[in-house]
């Protein structure tokens, strides 16, 4: 369905190592990208996904958008972390609305925060998935009573910090997405088809997503505290190197004679535990839903080019890796993008590419 130019928004990736902005015009000719640029940040700018460095950020945020002549002021924006639980939850059936009075009820068993400090949504799943043996109570079969629901929390704090930020930059907040999420409408979008299941792998500086999914539909989804820059401060500290200078070394922009062995070994180690998380995740979603084969892994984010991680992942789990090109189905216009330049960046670009999908009035 075409969104028209009003309801247009720009996607806008605010990751811990760098801010990533995608804008697409839906026309006569499909999807067409019509701005792309990314701009790095300092190491201690965005923790975690908590904003540190309100300022920087958000000057960061402007400089970016005027650099790209980019207007449109309505933004689609989205948080990961510890911050957000993304969980998938079985009720007795009911209808949206009488699920939107008792929603609070049921989701405080699953979070673990304080369910007034967060703002919850949901999303009714039913009818797309059956649920397997022994996922009731007491191992018994769930009946048709039963439905299944997307939980969504996010703490109210870190909200509140995401949109403060986008409005000191001159931007208005419309959609705040998360980013497991952002990368299933971009991998929906750029796929062939996305009938069947796949898992969807993003790597960023500080956390790795998980999301399994299944003919469009999340069977399961995980941030951890893993990325890559363990590897940047592996350097650091193994080189007594500055946070720059270790990053030009883990990027192989900087010459490594002797070091070569060490640093190979900070590449293998940090590699192998995210690698161990992941497998991990597939374990659980293989015992859970005893009838789902994963056919392929798609991977994204800036840190899934480390060296060795593709291949290690597709030795350790048997399932093939590909990486994620959010750019695949857009029309791009040599012209302006350089085809190098996009290819480079496709990995990173993917969860603000699918924010870019998102338009005025979705829920």
């Amino acid at each position: 369905m075409a969104v028209s130019k009003k309801n247009q928004l720009i996607g806008l990736d605010i990751g811990s190592h760098s801010i990533k902005v995608v804008e697409i015009d839906e026309g006569k000719k499909g999807r067409v990208l019509k701005n792309f640029g990314a701009i790095g940040l300092p190491p201690d700018a965005i923790v975690e996904g908590s904003i540190k460095e309100m300022d920087i950020v958000s000057s960061a945020i402007k400089t970016l958008l005027q650099n790209l002549k980019v207007k449109n002021k309505h933004v689609a924006t989205s948080i990961s972390g510890f911050s957000v639980i993304v969980k998938k939850i079985t009720v007795s059936t009911k209808e949206e609305s009488e699920l939107e009075s008792t929603i609070q009820d049921e989701a405080e068993q699953y979070i673990p925060f304080d369910i007034n400090e967060v703002n919850l949504d949901f999303d009714i799943l039913s009818g797309e998935e059956e649920p397997v043996e022994g996922e009731g109570e007491e191992g018994e079969k769930q009946g048709s009573d039963q439905m299944e629901v997307m939980l969504v929390a996010a703490k109210k704090d870190i909200i509140d910090d995401y949109v403060s930020l986008l409005q000191v930059a001159g931007l208005a907040p419309v959609v705040l997405d998360v980013d497991a999420f952002a990368l299933q409408n971009a991998f929906e979008m750029s796929a062939e088809s996305s009938e069947g299941c796949y898992a969807l792998v993003n790597v960023g500086a500080e956390e790795l997503g998980i999301n399994a999914i299944k003919n469009g539909i999340s069977l399961f989804a995980r941030d951890s505290s893993f990325g890559g820059s363990q590897i940047t401060e592996a350097i650091m500290s193994q080189f007594k190197l500055s946070f720059e200078d270790a990053e030009k070394m883990k990027l192989g922009g900087s010459k490594i004679g002797k070091e070569k062995a060490a640093l190979e070994e900070i590449f293998t180690s940090v590699v192998s535990e995210w690698v161990q998380e992941i497998k991990r995740a597939l374990d659980f979603v293989a015992s859970t839903y005893a009838d789902e084969t994963i056919e392929k892994i798609l991977v994204s984010g800036g840190a899934c080019r480390i060296p060795g991680f593709q291949k290690y992942l597709k030795l350790e789990t048997d399932i093939p890796v590909e990486e994620l090109n959010p750019f695949a189905n857009l029309t791009v216009d040599e012209k302006l993008f350089d085809p190098k330049y996009l290819k480079h960046m496709a990995p990173q670009a993917a969860v603000a590419v699918g924010l870019a999908l998102r338009s005025i009035g979705d829920k």
